[in-house]
């Protein structure tokens, strides 16, 4: 274990100082585009019985995801996979934990058509959505063939484009302005990066760009069995392994894990500094890296303040 611990350690002192860029604080996307598609998310029409949004999921005014273990769709169904936020998804390498999506577009559908989540398909939606004037006049003005099931995913991926939230203190920090953190939180990205956990949370999304497996160098007993990439690729190597997540916003997504089952900041390092790192916790440490950690919350994406015209 301790030769791994060196190993990530050695990799981190190479190659740390350009692991991690910050956030663009101007995000490029089709505003019109993406003010249709923020109207289709926050659209419960999108399910079967009227009642569930992507939004149901992934609340906007928080952290992007619904702060519980599991979410409940139709027919209040409990998932079985904590719902991940959707903000700076446009950074990802895949969407979904197993990464079954390659890119927002194919992820937008994936959640109507799940019994589970919306439990509906891109049929019933389509026809529900031709029949609302609006819409026809809004598809209308942007896409030549108005509303088609592909122009209905293509405007909900553009509006999660825009949901970048730039400008966090350590954004800030990455910049250059050396007071943006405090001691403490500088003393926590230090350790952020001597234990090694730099070298799964980096890229400009400080996650997101790989797969790992939950449990390195200690088992991890998943209750509900999630299997995690073997899902998408059925290979016997990849059971287990799961997208990193993005660590920007943290502080706001809790509960942790694609289980749910880490409840707070320090359930989560704590886990992370045994399982993954195949360390003792240090009390002290764990204290600094926290702190560090709520330094990656960003400002509200620009275009929750514009309204559909």
């Amino acid at each position: 274990m301790r030769l791994y611990v060196l190993v990530i350690a050695l990799f981190t002192s190479l190659l740390q100082a350009d692991l991690i860029s910050p956030l663009p604080t101007d995000t490029k996307y089709d505003q019109k585009k993406a003010l249709l598609g923020k109207k289709l998310f926050n659209d419960p029409r999108l399910s079967a019985d009227d009642t569930i949004s992507c939004a149901s999921c992934h609340l906007l005014e928080d952290g992007g995801d619904d702060n519980i273990k599991f979410s409940f769709g139709i027919n209040a169904q409990e998932g079985v996979i904590n719902s991940p936020t959707v903000f700076n998804s446009r950074y990802n390498l895949s969407q979904f934990w197993d990464g079954r999506a390659q890119d927002l577009q194919a992820q937008a559908s994936q959640p109507i058509h799940n019994p589970i989540e919306m439990g509906s398909n891109m049929d019933e939606v389509l026809s529900k959505l031709k029949k609302d004037p609006e819409y026809s006049v809004e598809f209308k003005s942007i896409y030549k063939d108005a509303i088609t099931k592909e122009n209905i995913t293509d405007a909900i991926a553009e509006f999660e484009k825009a949901l970048v939230t730039p400008n966090s203190k350590f954004d800030q920090y990455l910049r250059g302005d050396k007071t943006a953190l405090n001691k403490e939180e500088k003393e926590g990205y230090k350790l952020f990066k001597e234990n090694g956990c730099i070298a799964c949370h980096n890229g400009i999304n400080i996650g997101g760009n790989l797969y790992q497996k939950v449990g390195i160098l200690k088992t991890y007993v998943d209750k509900k069995n999630t299997l995690g990439r073997y899902n998408v690729t059925k290979k016997e190597k990849d059971k287990y392994f799961f997208k990193v997540p993005t660590l920007r916003n943290i502080e706001l997504t809790a509960p942790y894990l694609h289980d749910g089952s880490q409840k707070n900041l320090f359930d989560i390092v704590n886990f992370m500094t045994l399982y993954q790192i195949g360390m003792v916790p240090d009390k002290e440490e764990v204290k600094k890296i926290v702190s560090f950690l709520k330094t990656l919350t960003g400002e509200t994406p620009k275009i929750m303040s514009i309204n559909e015209k």
